[in-house]
């Protein structure tokens, strides 16, 4: 099966609060694959782990996806998404054992993996992954985080946790476990499809719809989109590091029906 070639554009920003920035992106346009770490841990661990994190997958994963995604099936792209993550996993958590300022090192993941007609996601913890199609937008992961456990099991709002005081909490991580589940899923492509993936320092600045409002005023040129998205959430406050990829299908994208610009 042959691979999809988007168009790509990656930003990071330290934001306004830090002094480091812990989050770190990789790109391999001849693999098609995007991916998004934000680290945690003391004094450099967050951006140690985030570093590894993207580092292998884009050397291992990519080079495993140039040389054999075309003849490769979904679940054979997916187990090797699951093997790689599983790799860097390990190599993180003996990192962080072997050198006493890194205990405790972790980070989240989110990745796209394009492939003819659709695209395949993975996602650990909170950073997250966002579809713009025609004008709806539609989050295409679940936050690994006690707040989404909260908000699934009714004992608070959606409204609410955006001023809970557990916002950073994630139940999932790459590096703090000798094992790390890796969630998956398939979607399909339309031509013109926009797809976004963050770390929660935009998310946390910035609600759904005002992230669909950025990405339609700027969708035909995407350098200005993820900047004016680093831009908004850096106004908004800049609390966290700002880590955005975007990713365009070829092709014109359908006229949407509707005019609300998020769909849940």
């Amino acid at each position: 099966m042959q691979t999809m070639n988007p168009e790509f554009f990656s930003a990071i920003d330290t934001g306004r609060a830090r002094s480091n920035n812990e989050d770190a992106v990789a790109l391999d346009e001849a693999a098609a694959l995007a991916v998004l770490a934000d680290g945690m841990g003391g004094y450099n661990a967050g951006e140690v782990a985030s570093g590894m994190l993207t580092t292998q997958l884009r050397n291992e994963l990519g080079a495993w996806l140039q040389q054999t995604a075309d003849a490769a099936s979904d679940q054979e792209v997916r187990s090797a998404m699951e093997l790689c993550v599983g790799q860097a996993n390990r190599a993180i958590f003996e990192a962080a054992r072997a050198n006493p300022q890194y205990a405790g090192m972790g980070t989240t993941l989110v990745m796209l993996v394009f492939r003819a007609g659709h695209v395949l996601s993975g996602h650990v913890g909170d950073s997250r992954a966002y579809r713009l199609r025609g004008h709806k937008l539609s989050r295409l992961t679940r936050d690994h985080s006690l707040l989404q456990e909260q908000i699934d099991a009714g004992l608070i709002t959606p409204e609410q946790a955006a001023f809970s005081a557990y916002k950073n909490l994630v139940t999932r991580a790459v590096g703090v476990e000798e094992r790390v589940l890796l969630e998956t899923q398939l979607h399909e492509l339309h031509p013109g499809d926009l797809y976004l993936l963050c770390s929660d320092g935009l998310s946390d600045m910035l609600d759904d719809s005002a992230i669909a409002e950025i990405l339609l005023a700027h969708q035909a040129d995407l350098a200005q989109a993820g900047r004016a998205l680093v831009d908004a959430a850096n106004q908004a406050g800049g609390k966290d590091n700002i880590a955005v990829i975007l990713a365009r299908v070829p092709g014109a994208a359908a006229a949407s029906r509707s005019w609300w610009p998020f769909k849940r």
